[in-house]
């Protein structure tokens, strides 16, 4: 996992860390233990060292750690029911200025992501880069996600060598026609063409690839999000891109929300987990109606343009997502 979205969601626990320093910290007027200035508050105004006492036990310091990565600075746990429950409310209330309560909405968004790959990695039951087998001697490639538990299905890091080669046959003696500008036709197909074979070569590599910059690409959902927003409500003067990039974090935290349940609770009941993301409409339409006081109608209309503007969007990211995987193998 990338370290900057790690740094990022880490931030979320900085406002607890502040408090446990004010709590252990040492009476007012106790010298610094680094360079024995009198303390005039939890931190040492002279050197920046927490005037904290770590005389503590073990068990106390081990209770605190586990405290401190379920707390999230508070706010996280009184925010996560309203966003669920209340989103027009918690997103009206920010844009208000009532903003003390909740965690900070991009703060929300980038531990809501790092909840979807922590989980996403531990219940990850398919595998990204798999064959399918044809009938005859024919093997087509497929990268994407596949049931693992399909007959038909080969992994790509299990195959035989007489595979292997098969395929990476295939693929030298296939007429592949990609169309880039400035490119010609020939030298994109023998680029495509060297790609796929380097990923038949070494398929974990790939795998890897597209999971580092898959957090990247997922953080680029934002900005696309507060975009369509912006179009959809252009004449509403009264709305700014901070109020819909406060919506675009509020919405796209509860979607992350369901779907990190989502993958969770399909460790247990498989794929019918998925019918936890069939109110989600019903969710953004009250999310919408309850920030921008839309009318019902109005509300649909910018909802269907917005799930084709998303869906355009997503599939645009994920080719693209394809492409600088592919380009990093001849790293």
């Amino acid at each position: 996992m990338s370290s900057e979205l790690e740094a990022a969601a880490g931030a979320a626990a900085s406002g607890f860390v502040g408090r446990l320093a004010s709590r252990h910290a040492s009476p007012h007027g106790t010298p610094c233990a680094n360079c024995a200035t009198p303390l005039q508050g939890p931190w040492c105004h002279a050197c920046g060292q927490a005037g904290e006492d770590f005389h503590r036990s073990t068990v106390r310091l081990i209770a605190e750690v586990f405290e401190g990565l379920l707390h999230v600075d508070g706010r996280l746990w009184r925010t996560l029911p309203d966003l669920m429950w209340r989103p027009g409310r918690l997103t009206r209330s920010y844009l208000d200025g009532h903003r003390a309560p909740q965690i900070p909405p991009l703060r929300l968004f980038l531990v809501v992501l790092l909840g979807i790959f922590v989980v996403g990695g531990l219940t990850n039951r398919t595998d990204p880069i798999q064959a399918r087998t044809t009938t005859g001697d024919g093997v087509k490639v497929n990268v994407g996600a596949t049931p693992a538990s399909q007959s038909s299905v080969i992994d790509f890091n299990h195959i035989t060598p007489e595979q292997r080669a098969k395929m990476s046959q295939r693929i030298a003696s296939s007429d592949i026609r990609v169309h880039l500008p400035g490119v010609s036709e020939a030298t994109a197909s023998v680029w495509l063409k060297d790609r796929l074979q380097q990923v038949l070569t070494d398929p974990k590599r790939f795998e890897l690839i597209l999971e580092q910059w898959s957090e990247r690409f997922a953080f680029m959902m934002l900005p696309v999000a507060a975009l369509l927003m912006s179009v959809l409500y252009v004449f509403q003067r009264r709305f700014y891109l901070f109020d819909h990039t406060i919506f675009s974090l509020h919405s796209l935290s509860a979607l992350g929300v369901v779907l990190t349940a989502t993958m969770g609770l399909s460790t247990l009941v498989g794929d019918s987990a998925s019918v936890l993301l069939l109110p989600m409409p019903v969710h953004l339409f009250a999310h919408m109606r309850g920030v921008y006081r839309s009318s019902v109608l109005g509300t649909l209309v910018r909802m269907a343009l917005l799930f084709v503007g998303s869906a355009i969007a997503a599939a645009l990211l994920v080719a693209g997502l394809v492409a600088v995987g592919l380009n990093s193998m001849d790293t």
